[in-house]
């Protein structure tokens, strides 16, 4: 009972910052960057890469984002706290059973989480994910997907943003019941390309076009806490 009393008040902290949204007010709200343990470097772009992507969002998306960056500890209530949440590094990635159980909860109750591989992740995140959705598997998402189709359009999917293997950058994600909770960005590194242009020397174009898939993932997430 209690547990149904606490998912109530998270989905309607999360229909008051839609209402924000919606109504353009002058609201504040935040999203965050997750600290995960395992060694991985959570930090990886810590600086400039979230701060920009928000400030992008709230000058051409109009959002009502606070411009400071959050950071939110994977085993912590306080991720509840925020509408959506990034993750990247290069490395290790381990969840405890009460992380891994405390982000479950957090993505059925509304939550939104995007993980952006920076190099060296992806064997590692994808075991994490099964202990967090023992019972889903990360599924290619179509280049039909609306999450390329918000404001920006991508009709071929992600764009590539640093070389990495020098594959195809794909986009997974994870679903339930027939939403979208979780997305990846693997050979793609979205997460570099929303960081300040001195820090990688990317073209004006590459970090456009991150920004811009950035963010179609936000617009995306928050549209979809209506359906709640």
């Amino acid at each position: 009972m209690y547990k149904k009393i606490f998912f109530s008040f998270l989905l309607l902290s999360f229909s008051i910052i839609i209402f924000s949204f919606k109504s353009k007010t002058t609201y504040a709200y935040q999203i965050a960057l997750l600290k995960y343990n395992g060694g991985g470097d959570w930090y990886a772009n810590l600086e400039t890469s979230l701060p920009n992507l928000i400030k992008f969002c709230n000058d051409n998306l109009k959002t009502a984002i606070n411009p400071e960056q959050a950071i939110a500890d994977a085993g912590s209530i306080e991720i509840f706290n925020y509408p959506f949440i990034h993750m990247t590094g290069h490395g290790n990635v381990i969840f405890s059973n009460q992380e891994a159980e405390n982000l479950r909860n957090y993505l059925l109750a509304g939550g939104f989480l995007h993980i952006s591989d920076n190099y060296g992740m992806d064997n590692f995140i994808r075991i994490q994910l099964k202990k967090i959705f023992p019972e889903l598997d990360l599924i290619e998402l179509p280049f039909s997907h609306p999450i390329y189709h918000q404001k920006y359009d991508f009709p071929k999917g992600l764009p590539k943003i640093h070389e990495h293997d020098k594959k195809a950058p794909q986009g997974f994600g994870l679903i339930y019941k027939g939403k979208l909770i979780c997305f990846y960005d693997f050979e793609c590194d979205l997460g570099d390309g929303w960081e300040s242009q001195e820090i990688h020397n990317d073209s004006q174009e590459a970090r456009n076009n991150a920004l811009k898939m950035g963010a179609n993932i936000i617009s995306y997430a928050f549209m979809n806490f209506e359906k709640k």
